[in-house]
């Protein structure tokens, strides 16, 4: 069993790690950052987004039922809802309300 001085060592370790690791970046880019850095920081977001869709919607099936229909229209709820709002979380438990409606109520 662990004791509680190996337990305040553990997040004291971790506390420390943390905060190293969100400093870092301003302690090795203190005279400016440098233009491949900044190029990744405006598309990886993108690409990570692509990525997660495709990840989602890879066992995909259009031929057994439902036909990736609740899919298709929760993926098409999320990017209206985010287009007319722009708000992530507001996009994405929407979204997930949607999935969850329809695959536990209507596409049962």
């Amino acid at each position: 069993m662990i004791d509680v001085k190996h337990s305040v060592a553990i997040i004291v370790v971790v506390t420390l790690v943390t905060l190293a690791l969100r400093w870092l970046p301003f302690l090795v880019f203190a005279k400016g950052t440098p233009k491949p850095v900044v190029y990744l920081g405006k598309v990886l977001p993108y690409a990570l987004i692509a990525m997660l869709v495709i990840y989602c919607l890879k066992n995909l099936s259009f031929v057994e039922s439902p036909h990736g229909i609740p899919e298709l229209i929760s993926v098409a709820v999320v990017a209206a809802l985010h287009k007319w709002r722009h708000r992530t979380l507001l996009s994405i438990i929407v979204g997930t309300v949607c999935y969850m409606l329809l695959i536990q109520f209507v596409f049962v």
